[in-house]
């Protein structure tokens, strides 16, 4: 289906800031810009800004990776939240 619209709806919208929520997100959008893995992709998340945002997949299953890697609310979740209040009063 992307191959159909995805181009069109993009220009159309003209998103500011897009989240890539996970490994294959990371991947379809970054392509060989993608780190080896998502905990790489997401710690080099300053890399893909303004235009992407890497994420890891929101789960109940990533409360391990949360406690391996406490600078993901440290940064980036204050980061992502004062960008989306930017682009809201915009």
């Amino acid at each position: 289906c992307a191959e159909l619209w995805r181009e069109r709806l993009l220009a159309t919208l003209r998103p500011e800031l897009t989240l890539l929520v996970g490994t294959y997100a990371q991947a379809w959008h970054l392509g060989k810009r993608a780190k080896a893995s998502m905990t790489d992709t997401v710690a080099a998340w300053r890399d893909y800004l303004p235009a992407y945002l890497p994420l890891p997949h929101p789960s109940w299953r990533n409360t391990a990776w949360l406690k391996r890697n406490p600078w993901f609310e440290v940064e980036i979740v204050p980061y992502l939240q004062a960008r989306t209040a930017d682009i809201l009063a915009s």
